[in-house]
């Protein structure tokens, strides 16, 4: 298989990017993209070219890192996976294909296809985690938890903050990694009392960010590689609102004696 490649380079975050073209010869249908930016990339530097800088790591489908907007499309072709778990085969013989980084403000290029998503590891340190102390471990069946509340729980969190979400979205809202986030936390009973802490914090450490707001575009939903529901948005929606009427943080106390 043989194609054309219009591929985003840029030097660096303040540097001008332009799409180069690079021709790609005997490609494998049964190869991987990654694996196909590998052959490309072992071409350039034979050649004495500078190779196509790009981010991967499991290859699994599990990190998220390898994130690629192709041909339009957040990891390209195809619905529930990632840049590495596409292959070849989804292209056609002597087709163009498009390969850009994340667009977003929060999301900047560090170099050609690698963006900085720093900005979702700040959301969950601003409260994306339990901190109460909940004592030993227990039998894990000592605190009942209704099954449809695991299963949520379960699902939101195989969010692997690829940012999917946010490059589909016209707005580059991140609601549905945030939503995601708190309600794997909130659906179980270990992160409830922290519950309304959590998405105020994260909310508002999202809008510090500059991702935009959601319009109900479910853009995010279809390509998500893991199918996140948007119904986590709607909740996380009513846990703000509820917080944000009716918490008050806690009192700083001085020491006495």
């Amino acid at each position: 298989m043989n194609l054309k490649l219009k591929i985003w380079r840029q030097k660096g975050p303040k540097a001008e990017g332009k799409m180069v073209e690079y021709p790609v010869n005997d490609v494998s249908p049964d190869m991987s993209f990654l694996e196909m930016l590998d052959v490309l990339n072992d071409h350039l530097v034979e050649k004495g070219d500078e190779p196509v800088a790009f981010e991967h790591d499991c290859r699994e489908g599990i990190c998220g890192s390898c994130s690629l907007y192709i041909n339009g499309e957040p990891h390209g072709p195809g619905r529930g996976i990632t840049t590495c778990q596409l292959h070849m085969r989804s292209f056609k013989e002597g087709e163009t294909v498009y390969i850009e980084p994340w667009r977003a403000k929060a999301f900047p290029i560090i170099k050609d296809l690698v963006t900085d998503r720093s900005a979702f590891d700040r959301i969950v340190q601003s409260g994306g985690f339990i901190s109460v102390n909940t004592g030993s471990p227990v039998d894990a069946n000592a605190i009942p938890i209704r099954k449809e509340s695991a299963d949520e729980a379960f699902d939101a969190a195989t969010c692997i903050g690829c940012g999917a979400c946010v490059a589909s979205c016209k707005n580059a809202s991140a609601m549905l990694f945030v939503s995601a986030k708190v309600s794997h936390l909130s659906l179980l009973p270990q992160g409830q009392p922290q519950a309304k802490e959590r998405v105020l914090a994260m909310v508002a450490q999202m809008d510090a960010e500059g991702f935009g707001n959601c319009t109900n575009t479910q853009a995010c939903e279809v390509e998500c590689p893991k199918g996140i529901s948007i119904e986590h948005i709607a909740r996380m929606n009513r846990e703000y609102l509820g917080a944000a009427i009716s918490y008050s943080p806690p009192k700083a106390t001085v020491g006495g004696d």
